[in-house]
C-alpha cells in the first residue's frame, strides 16, 4: 500500500506522494501536483520524503553522496544469475536504502548497462552485453569530447584542417541543399539554413568563394549523362541539300550548334539536329535526358542533357563532313506568311559563323542578306500581330582559373536573323503538326495587361516584362501572345531541351509510319521534363547571381553606371548594363525612369548572392 511521503517514479523522474487513495496526488519537481492512477507510477521508498528531497534528486539525477567504496561492477558481478528487489540492489551497492540510495538504485537499473528487469526483480546482464555496451559508450563519450573540442576550436578560428573537415559534413550537406538540418549549426547557435551553412564553410576556410552550391540544391546532378545515343542509322534515306548553303550562327563561345538556316528564292530551310533519329521515347537516353530537363549552362562550364558522345553524331558543322539534320522547308508568300511547310531527313554541309562574322559579310554574301531581308519582313508582322519586343542588357559570364569574366552580350542583326528563323520553323512546324492531328508539345501565353503608354528605352522594355504571363506547354494548340502567333512550338534545339526532344520524336514517329505518343504520354512526358527545366532555370539564375557576388567582392566603394528601370517613391529599380544586373536602391526625388545614375558598391554577401549598391549623387 502507498502510503503519504512516500518517494515514487512517475515517468523517470521523482515524486512525492501527498495524498493516498483511488487517485494518488503526487507533486513533482518544483511542485507541480498531479492525481495519478497508482498504475502509472512506481513505488520505491516509504519515506518519510519531503519536496526538498524530490527536489534535490531531480536536480541531480542520481545518488550523488560519497561514493568512495561503491562498487557497482561487484554488486553486478554477485547478481548475475540471481534476482532481488530494488531496496536490495540499493543496500548491495550503497550500504543503506534510503530516499536517495533507492532513487540511485532506480537510476542504474533505467540505465541499464548492468543490470535489468524492474524494481521487484533486478539481475545482472550477460557479461558479453555489457562489455559491449561500456565499448559503445567509451566511444560515444570520446566522440562527444572530440566533438567538444572540435566546436571549441571552430569558435576560436583555429580549424586543424583537413582532420576537422569531418565534423562540417552535416553543415556542407545543408549548404548543399541535402538536408533541412545542422547539428552543427544548432550547437553553435546560428539558424539551420543554407546561406548560414555557406557563411560558416567559408569562415571556416574549408570552403572558399569558388564553390558554386546553388545547382545541387535544386537537385541537380553536375555529372555527365550517362548513356550514350547510337549514331543516326546509316541506312536511313536523307534528302541530299549539300548544294545549299547553310549556316550555323551563334556567340562564340557556343559548342553544341543545332541548327542551321539557308535560304532559296522564297523557301527557307531551318536544318535541325536529328537526335531523334536514334533516340526513341523510353529509351535510357530519353529518359535521362526527361530527367535533366535541359542542358544546364552555368558560368563555371556546361553540363549536358544529353551524353558529350552525342555531339559528334548529331551537332552540326563540327566537321567537313555533312551533316545528318531534320530539316524545316518553308515555303513562304510575298507577304512573308507560310505557305507551306516539309519536314524530312537531310543531308547538309554547315559553315559555322559568330554573330559577329555574320554581320561582317552579309553583304558579300547574298544568302545571309537575303536571310536579313526575309527576318526583318517577319518581325515587321510579328509587330503588327501583337508582339512584344523586350530589349533589356544581357552579359555572359564565364569561370575560369579562379577568374571571372563579365562581357556585355553584344546586340547583332544576325542574332535578330537567327531568332525570326526560328520562330518560323516554330510556328510552321505547329500548323504541320495540327493538319497531321499529332499530339505535340505546344507552347502558347496568355494576353497581358500592356500599360496605356508604354515608357521608351529600357524603362519601357522593363514595364513590358513585367506584363509577360508565364508560358504554358499543352499537348493542345493556343495563341502565342508575346510573340504575335496563333499557334507556336519549339523544335529548334533538341540537343539541349528535352521538350524539342519531345517534339522531334512525335514528328519522327510520324515520318516513319509509326505510332506517335498518346495525348496522356505526351502529357506525362512535358510534365516531367518542364520540371526538371524549371529547376535549371533557377539554378542558372542563381549561380549568375553567386558569380557576380564574387565578382564584386573585392571591388567595395567601386562606382558603377545604372539606369533607372522603374520609381517607387523613394525607391528606384536600377539596372547595371555592364552586370546585367538589377539591384533597388534608395534616389533622390528629382530623378526619373531612364535616367542615368551612378552607383558605389556598399557591400557583398557572397552566401546570400547579395549585392548592395548606394546612390551617389554629383557633386
Amino acid at each position: 500500500m502507498i502510503r503519504e511521503k512516500s518517494l515514487v517514479a512517475y515517468k523517470n523522474k521523482p515524486a512525492l506522494v501527498i495524498e493516498a487513495g483511488e487517485k494518488i496526488s503526487i507533486s513533482l519537481a518544483g511542485g507541480e501536483k498531479l492525481k495519478v492512477r497508482e498504475k502509472d507510477i512506481e513505488f520505491l521508498h516509504n519515506g518519510p520524503c519531503v519536496q526538498a528531497d524530490v527536489d534535490g534528486l531531480f536536480t541531480a539525477g542520481s545518488f550523488t553522496g560519497n561514493t568512495k567504496g561503491i562498487d557497482i561492477r561487484g554488486a553486478w558481478d554477485l547478481l548475475r544469475g540471481t534476482t532481488i528487489p530494488l531496496r536490495d540492489l540499493a543496500e548491495l551497492v550503497y550500504g543503506e536504502f534510503t530516499v536517495s540510495s533507492a532513487w540511485a538504485a532506480y537510476g542504474l537499473l533505467r540505465e541499464g548497462l548492468y543490470f535489468t528487469g524492474d524494481i521487484s526483480a533486478i539481475t545482472g546482464r550477460d557479461a558479453a552485453a555489457v562489455a559491449a555496451d561500456e565499448e559503445r559508450r567509451r566511444l560515444k563519450q570520446q566522440e562527444q569530447a572530440g566533438r567538444e573540442a572540435f566546436l571549441e576550436r571552430l569558435r576560436s578560428a583555429s580549424l586543424d584542417l583537413p582532420g576537422d573537415s569531418h565534423f562540417l559534413q552535416d553543415v556542407e550537406a545543408l549548404a548543399y541543399g541535402r538536408t533541412e538540418k545542422s547539428r552543427t549549426l544548432r550547437d553553435l547557435g546560428k539558424q539551420e539554413t543554407p546561406q548560414e551553412a555557406h557563411r560558416l564553410l567559408l569562415s571556416a576556410g574549408v570552403w572558399t568563394p569558388w564553390v558554386n552550391p546553388h545547382p545541387q540544391r535544386f537537385g541537380l546532378s553536375l555529372s555527365p549523362a550517362r548513356f550514350a545515343p547510337a549514331p543516326s542509322p546509316r541506312d536511313e534515306p536523307r534528302t541530299d541539300l549539300t548544294y545549299l548553303e547553310a549556316y550555323a550562327i551563334d556567340n562564340p563561345w557556343s559548342t553544341d550548334p543545332d541548327d542551321a538556316v539557308s535560304l532559296e528564292g522564297d523557301t527557307l530551310y531551318v536544318h535541325i539536329a536529328d537526335p531523334a533519329a536514334s533516340i526513341f521515347p523510353g529509351s535510357p537516353a530519353d529518359t535521362e535526358a526527361q530527367g535533366r530537363g535541359a542542358t544546364l549552362y552555368l558560368p563555371e562550364g556546361a553540363v549536358r542533357m544529353l551524353a558529350e558522345e552525342a555531339l559528334p553524331f548529331f551537332a552540326l558543322g563540327l566537321s567537313a563532313t555533312p551533316s545528318p539534320a531534320l530539316t524545316f522547308k518553308l515555303v513562304l508568300a510575298e507577304d512573308g506568311s507560310i505557305r507551306e511547310t516539309d519536314i524530312f531527313p537531310s543531308l547538309v554541309r554547315v559553315t559555322r559563323l559568330s554573330y559577329a562574322e555574320a554581320d561582317a559579310t552579309a553583304g558579300a554574301v547574298p544568302v545571309l542578306a537575303g536571310l536579313f531581308r526575309m527576318a526583318e519582313r517577319n518581325l515587321r508582322c510579328r509587330i503588327a500581330a501583337g508582339a512584344v519586343m523586350i530589349d533589356l542588357p544581357e552579359t555572359h559570364i564565364t569561370v575560369h582559373d579562379e577568374t571571372i569574366t563579365i562581357s556585355l552580350i553584344e546586340p547583332y542583326k544576325s542574332a535578330d536573323m537567327v531568332r525570326e528563323c526560328m520562330l518560323l520553323a516554330g510556328e510552321g512546324v505547329a500548323r504541320w503538326a495540327l493538319q497531321q492531328r499529332l499530339f505535340f508539345p505546344f507552347v502558347s501565353q496568355e494576353t497581358g495587361d500592356l500599360p496605356t503608354t508604354p515608357l521608351p528605352g529600357m524603362a519601357g522594355s522593363y514595364q513590358l516584362r513585367r506584363c509577360m504571363r508565364p508560358r504554358t506547354l499543352s499537348a493542345k494548340p493556343g495563341p502565342h501572345w508575346g510573340l504575335g502567333l496563333e499557334q507556336y512550338a519549339q523544335v529548334t534545339s533538341p540537343l539541349r531541351r528535352y521538350t524539342d526532344l519531345l517534339a522531334h520524336q512525335q514528328i519522327r514517329a510520324c515520318l516513319r509510319g509509326r505510332p506517335p505518343l498518346s495525348e496522356e504520354e505526351v502529357l506525362v512526358a512535358l510534365t516531367a521534363g518542364e520540371a526538371a527545366a524549371a529547376a535549371i532555370v533557377q539554378a542558372e539564375r542563381t549561380s549568375r547571381a553567386h558569380w557576380t557576388a564574387v565578382y564584386l567582392s573585392d571591388k567595395k566603394d567601386s562606382q558603377w553606371e545604372g539606369i533607372i528601370m522603374e520609381k517607387k517613391g523613394s525607391r528606384s529599380v536600377v539596372m547595371i548594363p555592364s552586370l546585367g544586373l538589377e539591384t533597388q536602391i534608395v534616389t533622390k526625388n528629382d530623378t526619373a525612369s531612364n535616367d542615368p545614375l551612378t552607383l558605389t558598391l556598399s557591400s557583398v554577401k557572397i552566401p546570400e548572392s547579395e549585392v548592395v549598391f548606394v546612390f551617389t549623387p554629383l557633386t
